[in-house]
């Protein structure tokens, strides 16, 4: 997001989902399909950082990265990696990231890899679009790995909130909202040039239009991110400190 000096998302206002069961305790579940679904949750927040990291960290080309990222997971299920999980200890996200590290670790010694198409789990995962965003990795990224799988984390949730705000824009027939809210917040194109007159003027509609679609967005666009950590976060306290730490603000 590119604007930092605009109402914060949501405004401090908006609310945030209400409980219900995490995918970090659905993945420990003994019901099958319980289980399958906290699994694949987990695995949609995860997968980009981990293999990225993998990547950067572990100088992996893309191929070895997508055998390691798909063996990584699939053993995270098979061997229940994720049912040792204490949220007072640590971030759920820092969770992941030392199994990661244990598993190539692991698979360096043992001098192998599973190979595509042999695990029991296949994920389809958008390896291509993960390299292309590779390409805008900055130096100082390959000498802070933890701080990069982090960021990572942050960036893979907001894109998972921004297309979820446009898919419930097209369905509900507000696709203006929708392109307001990116050209404002998320569109380079118009830099800090780009202003709610502006907008409105180029639309054809009014400011206070312009301040209410946008304002619509926000709520929509922080539901859809606050829910997303909900279910990845195992306990109220941890889900608080890591929406405070992405928003910047209580909820």
């Amino acid at each position: 997001m590119n604007r930092t000096d605009d109402t914060a998302i949501g405004g401090p206002d908006g609310r945030f989902p209400p409980t219900r069961r995490s995918a970090i305790e659905a993945a420990r579940s003994d019901d099958a399909n319980e289980r399958q679904r906290g699994f694949e949750s987990i695995v949609a927040v995860y997968w980009k950082p981990v293999y990225k990291y993998i990547r950067i960290k572990w100088h992996k080309s893309n191929e070895d990265a997508k055998d390691l990222t798909q063996a990584f997971f699939t053993q995270a299920f098979e061997k229940r990696f994720f049912d040792g999980y204490d949220s007072s200890k640590a971030r759920f996200r820092t969770f992941v990231r030392v199994c990661l590290d244990g598993f190539l670790a692991n698979e360096e010694k043992a001098a192998h890899r599973i190979k595509r198409g042999g695990q029991a789990l296949i994920l389809s995962l958008d390896f291509e679009g993960a390299d292309a965003e590779l390409g805008n990795v900055p130096e100082a990224a390959q000498q802070t790995v933890n701080e990069y799988f982090d960021r990572e984390w942050t960036r893979n949730l907001f894109a998972m909130a921004l297309e979820a705000l446009r898919q419930k824009c097209e369905r509900d027939g507000k696709t203006v909202q929708f392109s307001l809210f990116e050209r404002y917040y998320v569109s380079e194109e118009f830099g800090d040039e780009v202003s709610y007159q502006s907008l409105a003027s180029e639309l054809g509609i009014t400011t206070m239009t312009v301040t209410n679609y946008l304002a619509f967005a926000r709520r929509e666009f922080r539901k859809s991110l606050l829910d997303n950590l909900r279910q990845i976060t195992s306990s109220e306290d941890e889900f608080r400190r890591e929406a405070r730490a992405l928003l910047g603000e209580e909820v």
